[in-house]
């Protein structure tokens, strides 16, 4: 998918490739905190916030 992606946009350093969820997961919502681990690297946790206008 990386491979795939960068032929079309610059993927830069901290950049997430959300892919989608699975069955029954719901919506993020404001509040609720994403977290993503590469074992051997680290934890990258960002929290979600509300768009504001």
């Amino acid at each position: 998918m990386v491979s795939y992606l960068s032929r079309y946009v610059t993927l830069l350093p901290g950049d997430a490739i959300m892919t989608g969820t699975p069955s029954g997961v719901g919506p993020i919502e404001p509040g609720d905190e994403i977290e993503v681990e590469i074992e051997g690297i680290g934890v990258l946790r960002n929290g979600v916030v509300a768009e504001t206008v």
